[in-house]
């Protein structure tokens, strides 16, 4: 198991890179009407009313923070505020539409995002990071 470890800054790069573009779809769905939701998500842009101020601002930091994720930048501030932003969605948007538990209320993708986020908070980006190209004598913070 020892010669998998070596592995694990490119594996967690893989997580953050994955887990990015993942994540930046809800923005762009959000904002732009692509990639389709099918009907199963949130209200977007050709919806009647369009976006709420927050679901705009929820549309920004998912796009722009999925972004910063993706690169690697900042990685530690930005995945603590998507976490922060996920654990809200949960909370305030989940539960009220079908109860606590995350397959009845539609919000377990907003749980598993507010782990791998807060995850990435304490590992940091791993391997192909913008951050680690600005501190190298700090490894993968």
């Amino acid at each position: 198991m020892d010669k998998l470890s070596r592995y694990s800054p490119y594996a967690l790069a893989a997580l953050r890179i994955v887990a990015a573009l993942l994540f930046m779809q809800h923005g762009t769905a959000k904002l732009f009407g692509f990639p389709e939701m099918g009907g199963h998500g949130a209200p977007g842009p050709s919806s009647p009313g369009g976006l709420s101020p927050l679901m705009f601002v929820g549309a920004l930091l998912e796009l722009f923070g999925g972004l910063a994720i993706f690169a690697g930048f900042l990685t530690r501030p930005v995945a603590f505020i998507l976490a922060g932003e996920m654990a809200f969605a949960y909370w305030f948007m989940h539960v009220p539409r079908g109860g606590f538990f995350p397959l009845a209320n539609g919000g377990d993708l907003a749980v598993l995002f507010c782990f791998v986020f807060l995850y990435l908070v304490f590992a940091g980006p791993g391997a192909l990071s913008l951050d680690g190209t600005r501190a190298p004598a700090r490894g993968s913070s």
